[in-house]
């Protein structure tokens, strides 16, 4: 039985927020997973993290959760980006819709498998839903053409593929593709 309590970050935690992405960045897949680098996360000042801590722990734009284990560890993470018709997204593209936007998808490897990942998707999705004015009616994520056992998640979860396809912005030769979970 999975023991994790599934939670928002709070602003204080900045440092294990750190010491979890870069987890993540050191990943076999995190090359397929994530846009940003073990080295360029190592590089940040503590001033940058503890204000991404801060903003992912509070109000509409951005919230964090983290799969925290009976012993206090860390072992899992993901991110809802709240995205604004009219701006535009990290693609470049126009956000037509204001909806949910899912990144930042890690956990730690022994944990694999075991429901932490759904949990963490549905405390991520549930806090989506709870938001109006404008109420989301879609949440998306994107994935690299590569990294097919994370697709494969997202579909039992109950993505779908949208058809939107993206070039990767560190490898434009790379393909991203979108996937949407409707609001129920």
């Amino acid at each position: 039985m999975n023991e994790h309590v599934i939670r928002p970050v709070r602003a204080d935690e900045w440092a294990k927020v750190k010491a979890l992405r870069i987890a993540a960045l050191r990943d076999p897949a995190a090359s397929v997973a994530f846009l940003e680098t073990v080295e360029q996360a190592e590089g940040r000042s503590d001033e940058f993290w503890q204000e991404r801590t801060a903003r992912a722990s509070v109000g509409r734009t951005v919230r964090q959760f983290v799969a925290e284990a009976p012993g206090g560890e860390w072992n899992g993470s993901v991110t809802v980006l709240i995205e604004e018709a009219g701006t535009s997204d990290i693609f470049d593209g126009a956000i037509e819709q204001t909806q949910g936007h899912l990144v930042g998808v890690f956990v730690r490897p022994g944990q694999r498998g075991t429901g932490l990942t759904e949990a963490l998707f549905a405390a991520a999705l549930e806090w989506a839903w709870s938001l109006d004015e404008p109420a989301l009616e879609r949440v998306r994520l994107f994935v690299h053409e590569d990294n097919t056992r994370a697709a494969a998640f997202y579909r039992r979860f109950g993505f779908q593929a949208s058809g939107t396809i993206v070039p990767m912005p560190t490898d434009p030769s790379a393909k991203e593709l979108e996937y949407v979970f409707a609001r129920p």
